[in-house]
Parts: C-alpha cells; sequence; structure tokens
C-alpha cells in the first residue's frame, strides 16, 4: 500500500466513523480529535513506563501493543486533519524529513 492509498483509506474511515454514530467529520471535529488521541497516546505511555496508577499496570507485550495502537490512532487523525487543511502529506514528509544532508 502506497502513502498515498494509505491516507485514503483513512480518510474513508474517518468519514464512515461519522455517518455510523452520526457526527459530523470536519476540521474541528479532527482537531480536537487530535488532542484526544495525543492525551491517550501519553496515558498508554505512562502505563508502559509504570508511571501510571498500579492497577492500571499490565504486561509489557500488552502495554506496547497499547502504546501501538494509541499512536496509530495519533498519526490517523493527523492525516485527517491534513486532508481538510488541504496538506499534502507525503510532500511535506519529502520535504522537511527526506531532505538532503546539508540543505534546508
Amino acid at each position: 500500500m502506497t502513502f498515498h492509498e494509505l491516507q485514503q483509506a483513512i480518510i474513508r474511515n474517518a468519514y464512515a466513523y461519522g455517518e455510523r454514530f452520526h457526527i459530523t467529520i470536519d476540521e474541528d471535529f479532527a482537531l480536537l480529535k487530535l488532542y484526544e488521541e495525543i492525551g491517550e497516546f501519553a496515558q498508554a505511555i505512562l502505563i508502559h513506563r509504570k508511571k501510571s496508577r498500579p492497577e492500571k499496570h499490565m504486561p509489557e507485550d500488552k502495554s506496547r501493543e497499547l502504546v501501538a495502537h494509541e499512536l496509530a490512532d495519533v498519526v490517523g487523525m493527523a492525516i485527517v486533519l491534513a486532508h481538510f487543511l488541504d496538506v499534502d502529506l507525503e510532500k511535506a514528509f519529502e520535504k522537511k524529513w527526506l531532505k538532503k544532508p546539508g540543505t534546508s
């Protein structure tokens, strides 16, 4: 699956979620949902590092899976938000993260 195909699948999934739960998926939703997912990711990291209440602790393989799940939610919502902001993330990654060393 290419990055573009992944983006399109995530966006379709977001709209399907909105239809299923009668939620308008728009820029405001995507931004606020991204904040929510970042909080859940932070909580998963605290649980994984055993810096949460002891009753939330779990075996390392389960906490690592929780971290991965929540990070996927963060990235997914960032992709949905990019859609609403008309940002070409693939191009942005190429310019920001994959540029040749020594260039700015």
